[in-house]
């Protein structure tokens, strides 16, 4: 677990594979995808499309501290999306929510289990 980069691999796929175990049983119903474009200048590690369109981005840090800069590909999709993006998060590995920018939060990853 040295390997900052294959930390980060595992950790995408773990939550990943959490969300798509969700989405048969949330009410919206949502698409997920990955979103990479121009040979990786712009990437989303899910989007997620609700049926009524509107699109929330998800990244996953493996930081317990990320910043404004983490968020940069969500800021990017928030410009290209307009009012179809409803918000971005950042799913990280530290104890808080805070917010990171314009309808951009930084969520700790341990939330997709809190129903509370």
């Amino acid at each position: 677990m040295d390997d900052g980069d294959l930390l980060g691999r595992l950790l995408d796929t773990f939550v990943a594979a959490q969300l798509r175990a969700e989405v048969p049983v949330a009410a919206s119903r949502p698409r997920l995808y990955h979103l990479r474009q121009q040979q990786g200048r712009h990437e989303v590690d899910l989007v997620a499309e609700q049926a009524a369109g509107q699109i929330v981005g998800i990244e996953v840090k493996a930081s317990a501290a990320p910043t404004a800069g983490d968020a940069r590909h969500l800021m990017w999709l928030s410009r290209q999306l307009g009012d179809r993006f409803a918000a971005g998060a950042i799913l990280h590995t530290g104890p808080r929510l805070f917010r990171l920018g314009e309808r951009i939060l930084a969520v700790p990853i341990c939330a997709l289990w809190d129903r509370g």
